[in-house]
């Protein structure tokens, strides 16, 4: 274990992943979002058989033991990805960003529904306070005082964006199913190649063609995707879940500044409150969890000894 190796990896792998953003958001103008998951997961893949090639994994990193998992891991996570385009398109990248944030409360949720996970009053009560600030976040975009097309698409852009959030929490619980049987390479793999097909069903609905600089952007999304996948799947090698997991919110930070260097988007007060209730709950989360797995990892150095 090499944590401070681990944290560099998974600040990286944040970096990469708003740039994937920005490149998205640069081309949200002309481009459709089912269009644009298809290059994101398409051009993915060379990246991912690279990698396999370069670890040794090649031989064995298609190899499922689950297939139908991946499909039904495919289906909500390319849903995930396009209700994220859709609102990235439509709202200000920070504002994304922090309802975005809304997927790891709603997996504890789902975890307990599905998997049968144990919640106690602490995670709960922590869901429940981010999840107020995703109401506060939410409610200036969903009361419609006018039926100007701004007005309109900036209520369907924050219902894009939950959306997104609530099935990208739905791929999360099925990658927990699918981890205890299927490598990390395998389901990424088959992720990107599930989602590639998938968007190309959006072809009759009109795609439009890009310009060369959205053609780079497009392209360069899906090669920063996969370096991106890589990069956090790495990080986990190197450190506990919970010793880099609350560096995820380094995203905002960077949501915040790109957003106003790039597109000049100013972020509202209500926008920064909700948000900061979020970040707040999710690391309440990961603090707690974190204290219950050492307080059993300390219980079972004081059994092992005993037999």
């Amino acid at each position: 274990m090499n944590p401070l190796r681990g944290i560099g990896l998974k600040i990286l792998s944040v970096v990469v992943f708003t740039m994937m953003a920005i490149s998205i958001k640069a081309s949200a103008a002309h481009i459709p979002p089912g269009q644009a998951v298809f290059f994101r997961s398409f051009f993915a893949i060379p990246v991912i058989v690279v990698w396999l090639a370069m670890t040794g994994g090649l031989r064995h990193g298609f190899d499922t033991l689950y297939p139908m998992g991946h499909v039904w891991r495919g289906l909500v996570g390319t849903m995930a990805m396009g209700l994220g385009f859709t609102a990235l398109g439509l709202l200000p990248l920070p504002e994304v960003t922090a309802l975005g944030y809304a997927a790891p409360l709603l997996t504890v949720v789902f975890a307990a529904m599905f998997l049968g996970e144990e919640v106690r009053a602490f995670r709960l009560s922590s869901v429940a306070f981010g999840l107020v600030g995703v109401v506060i976040v939410l409610t200036p975009r969903m009361t419609v005082t006018s039926l100007e097309d701004a007005t309109v698409l900036y209520t369907i852009g924050a219902m894009a964006a939950l959306g997104g959030a609530v099935f990208a929490a739905l791929a999360q619980v099925f990658v927990r199913k699918l981890i205890k049987s299927e490598g990390t390479a395998t389901i990424v793999f088959y992720f990107s190649t599930t989602a590639s097909l998938l968007a190309l069903l959006t072809l009759p609905f009109g795609w439009a063609v890009p310009s060369p600089k959205e053609a780079v952007l497009l392209v360069g999304a899906g090669f920063l995707g996969g370096i991106g996948q890589i990069l956090l799947t790495e990080s986990y090698r190197h450190a506990e879940a919970g010793v880099i997991a609350p560096f995820e919110y380094v995203s905002m930070l960077l949501a915040l500044v790109l957003g106003f260097a790039v597109f000049e988007e100013v972020p509202s007060a209500s926008m920064l409150s909700g948000a900061l209730l979020i970040v707040a709950a999710g690391l309440f989360i990961i603090w707690r969890e974190r204290k219950l797995g050492l307080q059993r990892a300390a219980g079972r150095k004081v059994i092992t000894p005993q037999g």
